[in-house]
C-alpha cells in the first residue's frame, strides 16, 4: 500500500501521513508486536519497479539499521509491502518516531539562527556522520530536510544508505525529482558522476551551515543543471558578505568544506567538528582560506568574493555549453583591465617624478663635489602578524606564508592532551613586523618518551629510586603483601609500568617493595610439631615455655606472644606456651606422735600399778612429748625406770596412750 491506511509488514499498523517527498512517504505508524509507536517510509511506485534499485535499497538499509547513535535516527525494520493499485513490490523502512521538525521546516519560518547555534547543529550532523563513516556508509544526501531537530533541541540525522542506493541505479536528475529536490547539496565530485567518498558529505555538510548561516544555499538557480555548474565551476561567496555578524573563522571553517577538490576540504567529519569546537570555544579556526591577488599585498587572509578559473582553462577548447559563462565574465575582465591600466598609469607617474628628483640633486651637486650621494633608503612594509597558537604546523605556516613572514619552527616535549601536534609558543605572538621576517614556532610533540631499565627486579628500593628518578621518572612506593622467605626489606618484587617499556617521562612508576617481615601465624590450639612447622613457613623461631592446664590437652599450644596477624621480621622468636597437667596436692600431716624409744615411766608420778593394756594386747611405749606409747604386755604392770626423768615419762607416756591414741 502506498496511500492507504492498513497494516505493513503483518505488524505496522498505519495511523496518518506524516510527510510526502520526491521520493517517499513518511507515515505514523505503531507496532502492533511491541507497543510502541514509530515511523513508517515507503518508496514511490515508480522508483521501486527497478529491481536492482530494490536489491541494492534492501542491501543498503540494513546497513543503515546497524548504525546506533544518539544523533541518528535509528532504524528498526525493513520490508517490502505490494501496492494494492499496480500490485509492485515497494520497499519500506521502519524508523524510530522523532517527535520534532526538519531543519527545513525551521529555515522556511524564517527564523533567525545565530552563528553560534547554526556552527553547534552542524556539529550534531558531523557527529552522525563521523560515526557512519566509521561504519564505511556515506549519506549522500545531506540537507536540511534529512536533519530532524527534537523538541529538546537535539539533531538527528535521517536516510543513511537511501541516497547511495539512488546514485548506484543511474538515475539522472531529470529522472527522480529527489535528485533534482536535493541539487543544491552536490558535491563537485557528485554532480559529474564520479566515485565519491566520506569528503562528499563533508561538501553537503558545508552547503548546510552556509544556508544556516545566512538563511540559502551557496548556490542557487533557475533549474537543477545550473545549480550543480555552478558547484562545478563557481567559487562561493563567503557568508560573511550576506551577513556581516559573521566572523572570519566561520567563513575559513565554511569555504574550506566547499572546497572544490576533495583534498582540500576537512579530511573527515570529525576534523571539522573540532575546528568548530575551537571556535565555539573562543580559539581561532585551523581552516585556512587561500588568498586571492588583490592590491593590499599586506592582507593576511582574503575571501575570494568572484569565480576564479584555474589557469588551464584559457587553453581549453571553447565549449559550446560554456559560452554564456563567459559573456557574464567579460564585464567583471573590463573592470579587472581598468583597474590594472590605472594602476600602471599611477606607478609610470610616480617612476617619472622620482626620476626627476634624483635628476635635480644631481645637478646641485657638482661631479668632485666630497659630499657623498646617498641612495634612496627602501621602504619597509610592514605586515601583522597573525597568532597560529593552536593550530597544526602546516596551518600555522600556510597562516604565516599568507602573510608574508617566514617561519622557524622547531618541536618541543610538552604535555599528553589537546595540544600535541600544535604550535604552543610563537614569537612574536602579535604586532606588524617587516614582511619576511623570520615567526619562531614551538611545536609540541607529547612528552618525551623513556624506557624503563629492565634490570631494576631485585634491587635495592634505594637504588632503583635514584635510577628511575635520573630518568624523569616520578616514583611511587608500596609495601608487599606476598613475599617469599628470602625477599630482604627494601627489595624491589614488582615494577608498574613492566620493566623495559616506554613511557613519557614525567609519569609515574609504581615499586612494590619488600618488607622483610611476615605474619605472624596462629599457633594456639596445635601441636608442639604442627606449631613449629607453622613458624617455619614464616621464617620465625619459637621459644617453649609451659603453662599449667587443667583444660587443655598437654602438649597443645595454649598461648603465643605476638598474637595472630602481628606483622613480625622473619627470623623474630615467637614465645609459645604449652600446656601440661598440673602436680597433685600432698597428703594430709598424721596427727599420731612418733614411736619413742624411752622405757615407760615407773615411780610414784605413774599411772596405777594395774593400768589394763589397749585392747588386743601388745606393748605401748611412751615418749617425753607425750605423744608416745604406753608398752603393756598381756594387760600385765607399767613400771617406771627408777628415776625421775624415768617416772615422768612413763606418766606422759601412759597420758599419751590414754588421750592421744
Amino acid at each position: 500500500m502506498t496511500g492507504d491506511q492498513g497494516m505493513v509488514g503483518g505488524r505496522y499498523q498505519m495511523e496518518g501521513l506524516l510527510g510526502r517527498g520526491g521520493m517517499a512517504e513518511v507515515w505514523r505508524a505503531v507496532d502492533t508486536r511491541l507497543g510502541r509507536p514509530v515511523a513508517v517510509k515507503q518508496l514511490r511506485a515508480d522508483l521501486a519497479t527497478d529491481p536492482t534499485f530494490q536489491a541494492r535499497f534492501r542491501r543498503e538499509a540494513q546497513s543503515a539499521a546497524g548504525l546506533n547513535h544518539p544523533t541518528i535516527v535509528a532504524v528498526y525494520d525493513t520490508g517490502e509491502e505490494p501496492d494494492p493499485h499496480t500490485g509492485v513490490s515497494v520497499p519500506y523502512i521502519v524508523m524510530e518516531l522523532v517527535e520534532g521538525q526538519t531543519l527545513r521546516d525551521v529555515l522556511r519560518d524564517g527564523r533567525k539562527i545565530l552563528p553560534e547555534r547554526a556552527l553547534e547543529l552542524t556539529q550534531g550532523v558531523l557527529d552522525a556522520l563521523s560515526y557512519s563513516h566509521k561504519a564505511g556508509i556515506i549519506h549522500r544526501d545531506i540537507k536540511p530536510a534529512n536533519v530532524m531537530l527534537t523538541r529538546t533541541g537535539q539533531v538527528k540525522v535521517m536516510d543513511f544508505g537511501i541516497a547511495r542506493a539512488v546514485a548506484d541505479t543511474s538515475a539522472t536528475m531529470t529522472q527522480t525529482a529527489a535528485v533534482i529536490g536535493t541539487a543544491q547539496y552536490l558535491s563537485p565530485e557528485q554532480a559529474r558522476g564520479e566515485t565519491v567518498d566520506a569528503r562528499s558529505d563533508i561538501y553537503s555538510a558545508g552547503c548546510l551551515l552556509f544556508e544556516l548561516l545566512v538563511g540559502r544555499p551557496p548556490f542557487v538557480g533557475e533549474s537543477p543543471v545550473s545549480v550543480a555548474y555552478q558547484h562545478v565551476r563557481e567559487m562561493p561567496m563567503a557568508p560573511s558578505e550576506l551577513d556581516p555578524v559573521i566572523t572570519p573563522d566561520i567563513d575559513a571553517i565554511t569555504l574550506k568544506a566547499l572546497a572544490k577538490s576533495p583534498d582540500d576540504r576537512y579530511q573527515s567529519a570529525r576534523e571539522m567538528w573540532r575546528d568548530i569546537a575551537r571556535v565555539l570555544s573562543g580559539q581561532q579556526a585551523t581552516a585556512v582560506v587561500p588568498p586571492v591577488p588583490t592590491a593590499d599585498d599586506n592582507a593576511t587572509r582574503v575571501v575570494p568574493p568572484v569565480p576564479v578559473v584555474p589557469a588551464y582553462q584559457a587553453e581549453a577548447e571553447p565549449d559550446p555549453e560554456d559560452d554564456w559563462d563567459d559573456e557574464d565574465d567579460r564585464p567583471k575582465n573590463r573592470a579587472g583591465l581598468i583597474v590594472f591600466i590605472v594602476g600602471l598609469a599611477v606607478l609610470l607617474v610616480a617612476g617619472g617624478a622620482f626620476a626627476f628628483y634624483q635628476m635635480s640633486l644631481a645637478g646641485q651637486n657638482p661631479v668632485n663635489s666630497p659630499t657623498p650621494s646617498v641612495s634612496p633608503t627602501p621602504s619597509v612594509v610592514m605586515v601583522k602578524v597573525p597568532r597560529v597558537i593552536g593550530y597544526n604546523k602546516e596551518a600555522a605556516e600556510s597562516q604565516l606564508a599568507n602573510a608574508g613572514l617566514k617561519v622557524d619552527a622547531r618541536t618541543v616535549n610538552g604535555k599528553d592532551d589537546a595540544t600535541v601536534n600544535t604550535v604552543v609558543k610563537q614569537n612574536p605572538e602579535d604586532g606588524e613586523v617587516p614582511e619576511g621576517t623570520v615567526i619562531k614556532l614551538d611545536i609540541n610533540v607529547g612528552p618525551k618518551q623513556v624506557q624503563i631499565p629492565d634490570d631494576l627486579l631485585g634491587k635495592h628500593v634505594d637504588d632503583v629510586r635514584e635510577e628511575l628518578e635520573d630518568l624523569d621518572f616520578e616514583v611511587e612506593t608500596v609495601d608487599a603483601t606476598e613475599e617469599d622467605l628470602d625477599d630482604n626489606e627494601g627489595d624491589v618484587l614488582a615494577i608498574e609500568p613492566r620493566e623495559g617499556s616506554t613511557q613519557p617521562a614525567g609519569s609515574k612508576v609504581r615499586l612494590t617493595v619488600a618488607t622483610g617481615k611476615s605474619e605472624v601465624p596462629r599457633l594456639i590450639g596445635s601441636t608442639v610439631d604442627r606449631a613449629k612447622e607453622l613458624a617455619d613457613e614464616r621464617g620465625f623461631e619459637i621459644v617453649w615455655k609451659t603453662k599449667e592446664d587443667p583444660d587443655a590437652t598437654p602438649d597443645t599450644v595454649v598461648e603465643q606472644d605476638p598474637e595472630e596477624g602481628t606483622m613480625l621480621k622473619r627470623g623474630s622468636k615467637i614465645t609459645a606456651y604449652r600446656a601440661v597437667a598440673p602436680e597433685p596436692d600432698p597428703d594430709p600431716t598424721s596427727s599420731s606422735p612418733p614411736p619413742s624409744s624411752s622405757p615407760p615411766p615407773t615411780g610414784s608420778f605413774g599411772p596405777p600399778t594395774n593400768s589394763q593394756s589397749p585392747p588386743g594386747g601388745g606393748d605401748a611405749d611412751a615418749d617425753d612429748d607425750g605423744e608416745g606409747n604406753a608398752n603393756a604386755n598381756g594387760g600385765g604392770n607399767a613400771n617406771g625406770n627408777g628415776n625421775a626423768n624415768g617416772n615422768n615419762n612413763g606418766f606422759f607416756g601412759w597420758f599419751g596412750w590414754r588421750y592421744g591414741g
